[in-house]
């Protein structure tokens, strides 16, 4: 399965490997933890912002958010061939353009709104762009995205607040790739 998580304007291990999608509001830890969970089974990860920007699969420019729009049919075409491969970790601020069959298990990342502002805010967000992302978070709006993309079963939220949470949630997500992959290969 693959991970993923709002526009914030924004292991090729077997021939059935897992593909997870993470996603959650901006700064909640999905590229952290991404990339060790990359590392750490040997699956592929994609952040879809860096693939947008070197593909140039934008849309537009939004003034109000100071970011580039993302031109989601580009990206779902040029991430297409690779999630049928199997074996991706997507990493993204929201999900409800990507194909259900693509995933297996999406992680919602969710952070208490002290640590999310003070992260926003080290991250040079300001303003409307930071009110809208803590307000996101405040109204679960990724998790409630998420539960109507994909069958609820597959939707699990995780707490991405102090350093052990990374952790925990790398060991958690690490045993389900392990059983996951015992059961369906």
């Amino acid at each position: 399965m693959s991970l993923l998580g709002l526009r914030t304007q924004l292991c090729r291990c077997c021939k059935r490997a897992t593909k997870r999608v993470r996603r959650g509001t901006p700064g909640v830890g999905k590229t952290t933890l991404g990339k060790e969970l990359a590392q750490r089974t040997g699956l592929s990860y994609v952040n879809v912002g860096e693939l947008a920007q070197e593909g140039q699969l934008f849309d537009g420019f939004d003034e109000e958010y100071q970011c580039p729009i993302l031109d989601e049919d580009r990206v779902v075409d040029e991430l297409d061939d690779k999630m049928k491969e199997g074996g991706v970790i997507v990493d993204y601020h929201g999900c409800d353009f990507f194909p259900e069959r693509w995933f297996h298990i999406v992680f919602v990342l969710r952070t208490d709104n002290s640590h999310l502002y003070s992260r926003l805010e080290s991250r040079g967000y300001t303003g409307k762009k930071l009110q809208d992302n803590v307000q996101c978070e405040i109204f679960q709006t990724i998790y409630e995205e998420a539960m109507e993309a994909y069958k609820e079963e597959i939707v699990h939220q995780l707490p991405s607040n102090e350093p052990e949470d990374l952790e925990r949630n790398l060991e958690q997500i690490v045993q389900w790739t392990e059983q996951w992959m015992k059961d369906n290969n």
